[in-house]
């Protein structure tokens, strides 16, 4: 028998989700965690028992490591998963659990303070004989410099936290004169993050990918290794799709690979699931980091290796030996995972807010992971990641169309998401040819297309006037009223086209030839019809019902261009600014963002200060343009 019958998920969403349901299955009685924001999320509902943590902010509820404890204790649970995110690499929280006399569902404290920290992990990685990147430690306060590893690089460099992981302060510095804002920016964003600000100075190899192995190790001396996973499509270092095994590599890489994760994991005393990630170029690898938890992309391991992760995370936290050996682990076929986000990829992934309208899952086409209903709101509390979409076949290719075709079966309407991007981008020849490396999204031109909005194809305008008058208002539907038909009391149908507005072109539309195999959904002032999963909105200047409201802006005007926190205020009215000069920094869903000045001129008008709730639109700065030169 196990040494818990009972486990805390100290978690939320689709990773506090799945973690329930495997628990379950093991005969577990299972304990959710909720913030205010989440008391009616789907992750509460899986548990047998659910319990309050506190307030929205993450600080004071997910992030809060005594009400995580004090929840444990109060639906006696004897058990703590940290799922991925939040506490799940903090070795301070793992020690906290265990000193409670409760069971953790991971490595163990002293293993994760080595290996968490991506400074010392890279130490010990080269201790092991495993290549590492020349390294130079920053002092918090950004101006002390440790040389670890040979010569300082030279540019590009890429800037990171020593703590922490999924992208957060990191930055890519291709100039000297860029150094300074980066460090500045990556370590505020670290502190944020993590509670910790020391920076990686690294070399910033060009090309490469990022190749990761799943490692798992019980109390029993067995380490093992699940096959690797080729994670390199990604957009500001995180990361997009994820595929196992990895389509580049050959057969001896992928054994000097996994042989050096496994090494690794042994020199550590490593116990439970873990990744170790490497940068690949060409047949060199160097050791990136050590993920001492389970990592979001752990379903297309399972997918191909046929293992539960999470239920042999449990078997191994119970103490008991994995049930297979090493020569027993087999890869059959190709995963592929697409993660979607609450972001516009037009907008350079700018994280998004708002109702969800609908929410409609390929779940008879893929395995899909997420916690997201219609209805449900979206804030900028929490990650913006809203699910994970997997394919399994028997080969890459069947994969990528398997992917495609999911995607074009998941329809989210109400905020903006990457859906549609993922798709254009699966479907084509570059991912294809796996040509996608780690910086190709934000650097290649051959990325362009896929960062440009689609024009709005034609055969979406009469399915939206379709919509219209056989639909009206969703809200509105219960009454007559809210119906844009045409309809009155005597005679036929007053029209039979609706006035629709899109990319800039107004045009009456009629309702023939509409395409009903495309998916839409009708609001007040705007329909939306989804196509190959992106969203094409269609505004009604004349519907019914209360007008869009738009904040009137003029060129000198800078808006926020996504709802967040207010960071950094850089400069007060009166303040001179040249064109690109740094006016303030936004941060939402752990992303933060540097407001520029459009123009050189006077600053005007501040409209926020650090700390304020900005909504997408608002107005933070106003400029008095510089007034051109006589050239005569």
């Amino acid at each position: 028998m196990p040494p818990f019958t009972s486990l805390l998920v100290a978690n939320r969403g689709e990773i506090a989700v799945r973690v329930l349901r495997a628990a379950s299955r093991a005969g577990l009685r299972t304990v959710a965690v909720f913030s205010d924001a989440d008391a009616l999320a789907a992750h509460v509902g899986e548990a047998d028992r659910a319990v309050r943590l506190g307030p929205t902010p993450a600080t004071e509820s997910y992030l809060h490591a005594e009400r995580l404890l004090a929840a444990a204790a109060e639906s006696g649970a004897q058990a703590v998963h940290p799922g991925y995110g939040f506490l799940s690499e903090q070795a301070s929280f793992a020690r906290q659990v265990i000193d409670a006399g409760l069971v953790w569902v991971g490595p163990p404290a002293e293993v994760m303070e080595q290996m968490g920290r991506k400074d010392r992990a890279r130490e010990i990685a080269a201790a092991a004989g495993i290549p590492v990147i020349p390294t130079h430690e920053l002092s918090p306060s950004g101006m002390d410099r440790t040389t670890s590893g040979g010569d300082e690089p030279g540019y590009p460099v890429l800037v990171k936290a020593a703590a922490g992981g999924g992208g957060k302060g990191m930055r890519v510095v291709r100039e000297p004169a860029e150094l300074a804002v980066a460090l500045e920016a990556a370590g505020r964003e670290a502190a944020h993050a993590f509670g910790d600000d020391t920076l990686l100075l690294e070399r910033f190899v060009e090309g490469g990918r990022h190749v990761e192995v799943q490692v798992l190790a019980d109390t029993h001396g067995h380490v093992l290794h699940l096959f690797e996973r080729d994670c390199s499509v990604q957009r500001r270092h995180q990361k997009v799709l994820e595929e196992a095994p990895a389509p580049t590599i050959p057969g001896d890489l992928r054994r000097r690979l996994c042989e050096a994760a496994v090494a690794l994991s042994r020199k550590v005393g490593y116990v439970n699931a873990g990744t170790v990630e490497f940068l690949v170029a060409g047949d060199e690898f160097f050791f990136l980091e050590m993920n001492t938890r389970l990592q979001v992309e752990h379903p297309v391991t399972e997918a191909v290796t046929g293992l539960d992760l999470v239920a042999l995370q449990l078997r191994v936290a119970a103490g008991n030996e994995l049930p297979f050996t090493q020569d027993q682990v087999r890869v059959t076929g190709h995963a592929i995972e697409a993660r979607v986000y609450a972001e516009d990829p037009y907008a350079g992934f700018l994280p998004q807010a708002g109702i969800v309208g609908r929410a409609d899952w390929p779940t008879g086409l893929a395995r899909v992971d997420t916690a997201l209903r219609p209805g449900e709101e979206v804030s900028t509390a929490y990650d913006p990641m809203l699910g994970k979409i997997t394919v399994h076949a028997a080969s890459r290719s069947a994969a990528i169309g398997g992917l495609v075709a999911a995607l074009d079966r998941t329809t989210i309407t109400g905020i903006s998401t990457n859906v549609g991007f993922v798709r254009r981008l699966a479907a084509g020849p570059a991912y294809a040819d796996a040509q996608v490396h780690t910086g190709w999204l934000d650097n290649d031109p051959a990325a362009e297309p896929y960062l440009r909005h689609p024009d709005v194809p034609e055969v979406a305008w009469p399915r939206a006037a379709h919509a219209v008058l056989a639909g009206g208002p969703a809200r509105d539907r219960s009454s007559p009223f809210g119906t844009g038909d045409g309809w009155r009391l005597a005679g036929d149908r007053a029209s039979t086209r609706v006035l629709l507005r899109a990319g800039g072109h107004t045009r009456f539309v009629p309702a023939v030839g509409a395409d009903l195999r495309y998916d839409t959904q009708v609001g007040v002032d705007a329909v939306d019809v989804v196509i190959q999963g992106t969203v094409y909105r269609f505004e009604r200047p004349d519907a019914f019902g209360a007008a869009s409201q738009h904040l009137a802006t003029t060129d000198t005007d800078v808006v926020a261009p996504m709802p967040g926190t207010v960071l950094v205020v850089h400069v007060d009215e009166g303040d001179r600014v040249d064109a690109g000069a740094a006016l303030g920094v936004l941060e939402a869903m752990k992303m933060e963002l540097t407001v520029t000045a459009p123009a050189s001129g006077t600053v005007a008008h501040v409209g926020a200060r650090p700390g304020d709730q900005v909504p997408i639109g608002q107005v933070l700065f106003s400029l008095d343009p510089d007034q051109p030169q006589d050239g005569g």
